[in-house]
């Protein structure tokens, strides 16, 4: 590859001559620096392409030199990219729940048996079941706030008694009444942040189905939504407490 480089700044003089370039017509970053080349920090690096190498440069450098107006594209990733996401995150799986309702939920057989005024009779060995017991026995957390209309609507009275399976299998899941969330300055977005770096932003249609799956790693945003988790999970009740003082009338 021929790229053109444009000169971004340098610590030369300071401590040896690291560099940072960038290619004129992709924008990508070049790094000139010292070659890493001791077998036991190679070794500590993680998924290794062949043709990779790796330079040190002082901090100072990418903090002076290294490019922060970004223009980022959508990252859109399939399901089953999203469901292994809960297994190779490396501690925490958090979730604000947002919506009224859920389509995948109302498709359910345990839905309907609930709807009906029936126990859902929850099947503890379901695959997801014991997905999560098994991550959790790791010792991995998986954590959520789901936000409540009052008066509650079915979908959300459903959950909260799911939430009752979910805390059987390892999830720790609290709530808050919409009104308090509101007031907390919670978005609206339902989305997932997996180790506190990387958002899973759920989008639906219309009828409560899941369109995308977004993936966002913008610093700035994850550590907005770490601020909001942060708020969300300090006020917030836990399933077992919060259900005693919802109304049943149903």
């Amino acid at each position: 590859m021929n790229r053109r480089l444009r000169f971004t700044g340098s610590n030369s003089g300071l401590n040896g001559c690291p560099t940072l370039y960038e290619s004129v017509e992709t924008n990508e970053v070049i790094v000139q620096g010292d070659l890493v080349t001791d077998p036991d920090e190679i070794a500590q690096f993680r998924n290794i392409k062949p043709g990779e190498g790796f330079v040190t440069v002082p901090r100072v450098l990418l903090a002076d030199f290294a490019p922060r107006d970004v223009e980022r594209e959508r990252v859109l990733i399939s399901w089953d990219e999203f469901e292994d996401m809960f297994v190779s995150c490396q501690h925490t799986a958090y979730r604000l729940e947002t919506r009224r309702q859920y389509r995948s939920d109302e498709e359910s057989e345990e839905y309907r048996r609930f709807a009906a005024g029936l126990d859902p009779e929850w099947d503890l060995e379901h695959p997801w079941c014991r997905t999560r017991r098994e991550q959790t026995a790791l010792g991995k957390r998986f954590e959520r706030v789901r936000i409540m209309d009052n008066p509650p609507t079915l979908g959300q009275r459903y959950l909260l008694q799911n939430a009752e399976r979910n805390g059987m299998v390892g999830e720790d899941i609290r709530y808050l009444w919409r009104a308090d969330a509101e007031k907390l300055g919670l978005p609206a977005e339902d989305a997932w942040l997996f180790d506190s770096r990387v958002i899973a932003l759920l989008h639906f249609d219309a009828e409560d189905n899941v369109t995308e799956i977004e993936v966002i790693t913008d610093p700035v945003k994850v550590a907005r939504v770490c601020q909001e988790r942060d708020a969300a999970w300090h006020f917030a009740v836990p399933h077992t407490k919060f259900a005693a003082g919802v109304p049943s009338d149903m």
